[in-house]
């Protein structure tokens, strides 16, 4: 089976069942399954727009969803603390890089969520195994999920029946976007390192 083939199958089931079927999707997608759930934000939009779905429940559900798989991850990470701090605790670019991301963290748990979404799993896993305090990540994480949806399902309601254009165009971006946050950070630390 395609990854085609899969996304027209769960848009199918979002259809049929509705927010709940967007829920899990996106919960699956938190945690870390690879599906494309940007793509089925906007077409909830789209369907949202057409009368399929109804907005104040596909929004809660959604972002219910979305923000337990964060949790998840998030719990996953602080599992891992002991073995991390084990492991690395004692070198001090270890120290320091959890020093920096409790300090700004939560910027980086933000963008994540909505505009550098390729990199959420692993920001979320960074935030449980460095002890990013756990209702800090929640709030960052809600609030970014909550724009996400908004402005992914917005532009899916307002393109209407040419979502899928804009979400191919979306897809490339964030790509892209992630790629490069990533080389300037490994540009940065190499000259740092230096």
């Amino acid at each position: 089976m395609s990854l085609a083939d899969l996304s027209g199958d769960i848009l199918s089931y979002i259809i049929t069942y509705g927010s709940v079927a967007l829920g899990v999707t996106v919960f699956l997608a938190a945690v870390g399954v690879p599906f494309p759930s940007t793509v089925f934000v906007l077409a909830s939009g789209a369907f949202i727009q057409q009368g399929v779905l109804d907005l104040p429940t596909t929004l809660a559900v959604a972002l219910l969803f979305v923000v337990m798989g964060d949790t998840l991850g998030y719990g996953m990470g602080r599992l891992l603390r002991v073995f991390m701090q084990r492991r690395f605790g004692k070198i001090e670019r270890w120290r320091s890089a959890e020093g920096y991301f409790q300090r700004r963290g939560g910027i980086a748990i933000y963008l994540t969520r909505w505009l550098l979404t390729p990199i959420a799993v692993p920001t979320n896993w960074i935030a449980g195994s460095s002890g990013y305090h756990p209702l800090c990540f929640l709030a960052y994480a809600a609030a970014g999920e909550l724009t996400w949806l908004v402005a992914y399902g917005g532009l899916g309601y307002l393109f209407g029946s040419q979502w899928e254009v804009v979400s191919r165009f979306i897809s490339d971006f964030s790509g892209l976007l992630a790629g490069l946050v990533l080389l300037a950070g490994g540009v940065y630390w190499w000259l740092r390192r230096e």
